[in-house]
């Protein structure tokens, strides 16, 4: 499945050809390209899709939407490793 997730700008590459920039997911940081909010500031909040970032969010939102995120266990499908998440649908398929 494919998110539109929240995450917090920790750092830009202004040197960058597209625009970068370092998105904190609730402690997992992803490189996401900034070319749709050229002028997002270090500190906000954006919705990230399919790595770009396509509108600012408020803070209260975004913790909220991480928050229950993480309740449904989709932060870890989402960012979780592939290969440990590729492992467990297989054991869990040999169960049944």
């Amino acid at each position: 499945m494919c998110l539109a997730v929240p995450g917090k700008v920790v750092s830009i590459d202004h040197q960058a050809d597209p625009l970068t920039g370092m998105i904190d997911f609730g402690g997992v940081r992803k490189e996401v390209c900034l070319e749709y909010l050229p002028d997002v500031r270090v500190g906000e909040y954006v919705i990230v899709h399919v790595g770009f970032a396509l509108q600012r969010l408020d803070e209260e939102s975004a913790r909220a939407s991480l928050e229950l995120f993480d309740q449904l266990g989709l932060l870890d499908e989402e960012f979780g490793d592939a290969w440990e998440q590729a492992a467990r649908q297989g054991s869990e398929s040999e169960v049944r």
